[in-house]
């Protein structure tokens, strides 16, 4: 397939600015226009645990503007999101929309005001009396597990000649996107439907979860993702307030509007990692890997997602990368706290899984001598062996693993890298060098496309893959223009509304190009076939394409750090990462998806981290405690591509949302315990904030 965005037509179509965000047109779910709408505050609970004694409501019913004041008490029964089936459940967790008896985290909505301003529903607040019978916190305890076992592991640990063992603690981190959560929700007197306005990755599960859960009838629900402004797999899930909030306007017969303020976003929306990781490597006396070992434990909240079980899974089951190791032990928990949820982020687990296995691999070069480069390399997969079937159930589609490490050593130029961090050394400065390789699956599954080509040579795409920044319909536009040889400028593009497209997953697990642009591809494949065999215009052809399975990305990231002595500060001299995503479809699109990643990658690794004290209290409420990177933070990335074809969609595609995000936590790591090595003491957990490393440097 020839793709269009290889060549000056398509990278302008990605410098073009969207006329309707020029003009004003854009529409976050703030934006969108309701009738009288009620506007919707919750009570949060002040403790992380204790039994509801009472809430009384009276002087809040009868605060101007308040039209309703509901408590768990008011609500029926509500089931869960169906979970992903990816674990061995143990302990199912609830999902209130509203606390019931007890009180399971700091947070937690209790009550809910429905008023006919904004203010009136915050000042109404303040009016509602609370009595909780403060208990102490409750042990956290497994909600799923799963295990993985290949080969004999005691036998070859029993025998290795070099035994290697890391434990790393990934901090909580706030996702963050500009745009809050929130909903606009319009009700049809006539039919007693709704229409929900979302900032959402998923409006089908929306649809699918509000219908389940509140037993609706599927034709009075329309779910619509209107513009949104990021959601990094925070708005991949719908959340208890939500389901609420479709509850009330059905119950009051009103339209209702719910925008989550930033600090409600801290506290409540979904947290991102947290996730504990232990891992021991076994090597023979040549440095052939002979047995990994490695458990996880992921952190749940108070309430679990219908995807909360993903970081523990995946985090387990990428393992072991993309290495030949003949035995393994692998065992993974989620394990619910009386805190906040946590559940997808960008990369969801898969950072995890990579931080396990490259730190592993750079401590046993450290301890045998061997060059970090060579020690990969001689245990890779070889490109002969793909596609690979894994001990944890997955197949690895294509690649040159070792080719692309040694390219990206060029890139690097990795003997440059070492004679300026042995020069800092020298002079007796603290300088670290880290490199990691990484393999990233885009997600399973299908999506659907329909396509429509009119009389007059222009054509229109609905998706059910969405968008929250990526331009991604620009992409679209330009498999579409190749596939049936009209111009970019023709073609309409409509995504996120459940009633213009029937069927769609949306945008997670960075599915949508390799997924979606197939689906897209394979509609206007039968369009042209249509066309050949007699038919006339218009036309429309459909596609709900599933692929054959996941496509692999995979690439190596390179940091040199400096650790200032006196202050503990670390300065980043250099980062290098080479990429390769499959066949591009847009240079520029990608090249912002992995800068991007990157940025998040530097943020969790260096500076972010949600904090409680022992009582279960948020410390990081606001942008004044928790620290996200800014621009100068960011140190200069120099980018190299290989393109290796994926067999498992028609595109040859694969995933580069996530890409940076999951090779470049390993790499930052890696060089903070580079710059460590030499002191003789051990490097601190994450975040690498100039206190931490300062205190690692005197312990």
């Amino acid at each position: 397939m020839n793709i269009l965005a290889k060549n000056a037509i398509g990278q302008a179509m990605t410098r073009r600015e969207d006329p309707a965000l020029l003009k004003g047109q854009g529409r976050y779910t703030a934006d969108i226009a309701l009738d009288r709408p009620l506007h919707l505050a919750f009570l949060r609970s002040p403790v992380a645990s204790g039994k509801i004694a009472a809430i009384d409501t009276a002087a809040a019913l009868a605060a101007p503007g308040v039209v309703a004041v509901f408590t768990g008490a008011d609500l029926p029964p509500n089931p869960s999101p169906d979970l992903a089936p990816v674990l061995e459940i143990d302990a199912p967790l609830p999902f209130p929309m509203l606390a019931r008896s007890h009180v399971a985290c700091v947070g937690e909505p209790l009550a809910a005001i429905l008023a006919e301003s904004p203010a009136q529903a915050a000042d109404a607040l303040e009016l509602i009396g609370l009595d909780i019978d403060d208990a102490a916190l409750p042990e956290p305890f497994r909600v799923a597990h799963r295990n993985w076992h290949a080969g004999n592991p005691a036998a070859a640990f029993a025998k290795a000649a070099h035994i290697v063992t890391v434990e790393t603690h990934h901090p909580r981190v706030a996702p963050t996107p500009m745009e809050p959560r929130g909903v606009a929700i319009r009700y049809d007197a006539a039919s007693e439907g709704v229409t929900i306005f979302q900032s959402t990755q998923t409006p089908h599960r929306t649809k699918n979860d509000v219908t389940r859960i509140l037993q609706l009838d599927p034709n009075l629900v329309r779910v619509v993702a209107p513009d949104v402004g990021g959601g990094f797999g925070m708005k991949g899930f719908t959340y208890p307030e939500e389901i609420f909030a479709v509850w009330a306007a059905l119950q009051l017969k009103r339209d209702v509007r719910w925008i989550a303020t930033r600090s409600e976003e801290f506290l409540s929306a979904a947290h991102g990692r947290g996730l504990t990781t232990r891992g021991r490597l076994a090597l023979d006396a040549a440095g052939r890997f002979l047995a990994l070992e490695a458990r996880i434990a992921a952190p749940l909240g108070g309430w679990v997602s219908g995807t909360g079980l993903m970081p523990a899974f995946n985090a387990a089951r990428i393992l072991p990368s993309g290495y030949l190791i003949p035995a393994l032990d692998i065992a993974t928990e989620a394990v619910a706290y009386p805190l906040p949820p946590v559940g997808i982020y960008r990369g969801a687990g898969r950072p995890e899984a990579n931080v396990i296995v490259e730190r592993l691999i750079d401590a046993a070069a450290a301890e045998t001598g061997i060059d970090p480069i060579a020690l990969r390399k001689a245990n890779m997969v070889p490109a002969s062996a793909l596609p690979h079937d894994t001990a944890t159930g997955n197949r690895l589609d294509s690649g040159d693993y070792a080719a692309a490490l040694d390219a990206f050593a060029a890139a690097a130029d990795l003997d440059g890298l070492r004679a300026r961090r042995d020069a800092i050394r020298a002079k007796g400065g603290i300088a670290g060098l880290g490199l990691a390789f990484y393999l990233d699956p885009s997600a399973a599954g299908w999506e659907y496309a329909r396509v429509t080509l009119n009389h007059d040579g222009t054509a229109h795409i609905a998706t059910g893959a969405t968008q929250q920044g990526h331009g991604r319909l620009t992409a679209f536009s330009q498999i579409a223009s190749d596939a049936l040889g009209i111009p970019p400028e023709a073609i309409t593009l409509e995504a996120g509304d459940t009633a213009s497209v029937t069927d769609g997953i949306g945008a997670v697990g960075s599915r949508a190009t390799a997924i979606g642009g197939s689906a897209l591809l394979e509609a206007c494949e039968k369009i042209k076939t249509a066309l050949a065999e007699g038919a006339t215009l218009p036309i429309t052809a459909e596609s709900k394409y599933e692929v054959a399975g996941q496509a692999w990305a995979f690439g190596a990231y390179a940091i040199l750090v400096e650790i200032d002595r006196e202050t503990g500060a670390p300065r980043l001299l250099a980062a290098q990462g080479h990429d390769d995503t499959g066949v591009i479809v847009n240079p520029l699109q990608v090249e912002g998806q992995i800068r991007g990643g990157f940025a998040q990658a530097l943020g969790e690794t260096m500076l972010e981290a949600i904090a409680f004290d022992d009582d279960g209290q948020l410390l990081t409420g606001s942008f004044m405690d928790y620290a996200m990177p800014r621009a100068d933070d960011l140190p200069p990335l120099r980018l190299s591509h290989s393109e290796t074809p994926s067999p498992m969609n028609p595109l040859g595609a694969k995933g580069v949302g996530e890409a940076s995000t999951t090779g470049a936590p390993a790499a930052f790591i890696n060089a903070i315990s580079d710059a460590f090595r030499p002191t003789g003491k051990p490097a601190p957990q994450m975040p690498f904030s100039p206190a931490r490393l300062w205190e690692a440097l005197r312990s």
